[in-house]
């Protein structure tokens, strides 16, 4: 149903033409934006995690970076997206328009995971490296925890062979 037939629908009320369809467009201009968003096309490395072999997207530049995964309904269990910065530094996220819960491990240069936090979803709440790193690898809410991945364990792959 589109907005003027929604208003049409309200006793009593009258929209003025040039408003409904100034209300469609914007309504129409976001939802494109949702639906489009999660549809970027990222470059795509695998990383290693013990036997764990992980697809990830790399979101490598701040447009990239700002949108992540924001949107997404699901995310398959062995895919994930990997944050890289130009330098390391304290990196701090947060979950707003973000669906679906995530954990964030934060990442050195050689792959060493330095902390790891559960962040939820739609949350201004910020988690932050404990110290500065250039990468942030998001998964699944509980990926880390389920196979026993904890600071110090070191993932391995092309992004950390630099």
């Amino acid at each position: 149903m589109n907005l003027t037939a929604l208003f049409a629908l309200l006793p009593g009320r009258k929209l003025h033409r040039t408003c409904a369809l100034a209300l469609a467009l914007a309504s129409l201009t976001l939802s494109v934006f949702a639906q489009q968003t999660p549809q970027l096309q990222l470059p795509r490395t695998k990383l290693n995690a013990g036997m764990h072999v992980l697809d990830v997207q790399l979101a490598q530049t701040n447009e990239q970076r700002q949108i992540g995964l924001m949107w997404r309904k699901e995310m398959p269990q062995h895919e994930g997206m990997l944050f890289v910065f130009e330098q390391p530094a304290t990196q701090c996220f947060w979950m707003r328009n973000t669906l679906i819960p995530l954990s964030a491990a934060f990442v050195a240069d050689d792959g060493t995971i330095v902390n790891i936090a559960d962040m939820k979803p739609q949350s201004d709440d910020s988690h932050c490296s404990e110290k500065p790193v250039r990468y942030v690898l998001e998964m699944n809410v509980g990926w880390f925890a389920k196979r026993q991945l904890k600071a110090g364990y070191k993932l391995s792959g092309a992004a950390f062979t630099r």
